[in-house]
């Protein structure tokens, strides 16, 4: 079966780009725990992200904004001395501010998602290219999306960073011609 060359053999990353990556995602709380994994991954590879994956669930209370948002500094220390996440104080205090202006947009569009798919009129991208070094790292809707969600209060959500959230959530379906999960174009 061929794969997109990016997930290599090792088998969580192998899982995730067999079914998860370039899906479509519309649940409000699975697009925060990408948005937040996605930030806690900046300057780090995904696969560092996905081995922690289980112990950010369970350290960020199932990546529930409401919770996450009222977190305080008890609940800091604590989750800068879990082994189990990326300690990075930037990214820990990032992952309570974003909750915050991730739920003043569920209140101002109803959810999460009627914002971000709102940016591709609720329909995929699919792109068609042929091979890894054709994925740009950003593009101009990655850089307008990012500098909306920083005008509301959000960091660690640069251009680059949320053009890895649109692959991860399906906003984009950068899956190569020839990849298995090109051809189903879920």
């Amino acid at each position: 079966m061929k794969r997109c060359s990016w997930c290599g053999t090792e088998p969580i990353y192998v899982d995730y780009h067999d079914k998860e990556w370039g899906m479509e995602v519309h649940d409000d709380n699975k697009l925060f725990e990408l948005l937040i994994l996605e930030g806690a991954q900046a300057g780090l590879s995904w696969l560092t992200v996905l081995k922690k994956r289980e112990n950010y669930r369970k350290a960020f209370d199932n990546f529930n904004p409401k919770k996450v948002s009222n977190y305080n500094d008890k609940k800091i220390r604590e989750l800068l001395d879990n082994e189990g996440i990326i300690r990075n104080k930037l990214k820990v205090n990032s992952a309570i501010r974003n909750a915050k202006v991730f739920l003043d947009i569920q209140k101002e569009f109803g959810s999460f998602d009627n914002y971000i798919w709102g940016f591709v009129d609720n329909k995929q991208i699919n792109s068609s290219f042929k091979a890894l070094s054709e994925i740009p790292p950003k593009t101009d809707l990655s850089d307008k999306i990012s500098k909306d969600l920083k005008e509301r209060g959000m960091n660690f959500v640069g251009s680059t960073i949320m053009y890895a959230f649109m692959q991860s959530v399906g906003m984009v379906n950068d899956h190569v011609v020839g990849c298995f999960r090109y051809e189903k174009k879920d």
